[in-house]
């Protein structure tokens, strides 16, 4: 009986961990001002005909914090890239000099930093409905084993094991919405 347990409470750490993971890659998508190519992964490029992610039709680098260039593998995919980062909404002005396209990142104003900041607290407020979610449904698995046998001083220790992780796993998110949160409104 302490195995299924056990593997209800790895099932539960790996639900937390997986909430955590999203968290994590929603947030890269936050931009805090500066430039990093993680911004443009949502860009879809018509590639000959097949809407393709921009990463897999060119190299995107970030030389200085305020500039990303995006250098295509072929000259005809130029245009079809501009297009795509213009209609991706990100509210980024592609510029082509036949070579590559550049991209400046303007400076965020303070509403749209508060904004962000929202948007991010956000994020974070689904990533612990998912932890709570994990850690429901190892309480029910425990208290579901507890009908069929397991003693009570057990079901109570597992309980407070589930509640600890879950506790950890909050922290986490509160100190990496945190950190994510001063990045966004330094200026």
């Amino acid at each position: 009986m302490t195995e299924e347990i056990q593997m209800a409470l790895d099932e539960a750490k790996d639900q937390m961990n997986k909430a955590m993971a999203h968290l994590e890659f929603e947030l890269n998508k936050i931009r805090a001002g500066k430039a990093h190519p993680s911004m443009l992964d949502s860009v879809m490029v018509d590639y000959y005909g097949t809407m393709t992610p921009l990463k897999q039709v060119a190299n995107v680098n970030t030389p200085d914090p305020r500039t990303i260039t995006i250098q295509p593998w072929e000259k005809a995919m130029i245009d079809p890239i501009s297009t795509g980062i213009i209609n991706s909404n990100l509210g980024l002005n592609p510029q082509n000099n036949g070579e590559m396209i550049i991209v400046n990142v303007p400076a965020l104003t303070e509403e749209r930093r508060r904004d962000l900041s929202k948007k991010a607290r956000s994020e974070g407020e689904h990533a612990k409905v998912g932890i709570r979610n994990a850690r429901k449904e190892a309480n029910d698995f425990i208290k579901s084993a507890e009908k069929d046998g397991l003693s009570e001083d057990f079901a109570k220790l597992a309980e407070t094991k589930v509640q600890e992780l879950t506790d950890q796993y909050v922290k986490k998110v509160d100190a990496v919405l945190d950190t994510k949160e001063a990045e966004i409104m330094t200026v």
